[in-house]
């Protein structure tokens, strides 16, 4: 195996990929409902009893799939009040739109998720 190259200054190049923050990324959106979650606030900002709604599994779970989503920087949430509304993180779904990417693209930088609507079936 070769060593990684390194510049003039003794640095280690920069992998383009990314593979830990590319990992952490596809990692958090490993389970089902997190990719549903992640579909339903492209959409738009929600409130957990939506998101309860929407998946119908009890809000402990849905708390869970958001603090997953939180920690790897795809999402975030707002007081309003005694609600928190959450939705992606600004320049998530913008980045992709900028660059010519459909809106129903989530551009991880290391890849691109294609997000189809909600009223297809599977």
């Amino acid at each position: 195996m070769n060593p990684p190259k390194q510049d003039g200054a003794n640095t280690v190049a920069k992998d383009p990929l990314q593979p830990e923050r590319c990992a952490k990324l596809l990692s958090a959106l490993a389970a089902p409902e997190r990719l549903k979650i992640v579909r339903f606030l492209a959409g738009g900002k929600h409130t957990v009893t939506e998101i309860v709604e929407m998946l119908d599994i009890p809000a402990v779970n849905v708390s869970h799939h958001l603090t997953v989503l939180k920690h790897a920087g795809l999402i975030r949430g707002v007081k309003r009040g005694r609600f928190v509304d959450y939705s992606l993180r600004p320049g998530v779904l913008e980045e992709a739109i900028e660059a010519g990417i459909p809106k129903e693209s989530l551009d991880l930088g290391c890849c691109r998720l294609e997000l189809p609507s909600t009223d297809c079936t599977g």
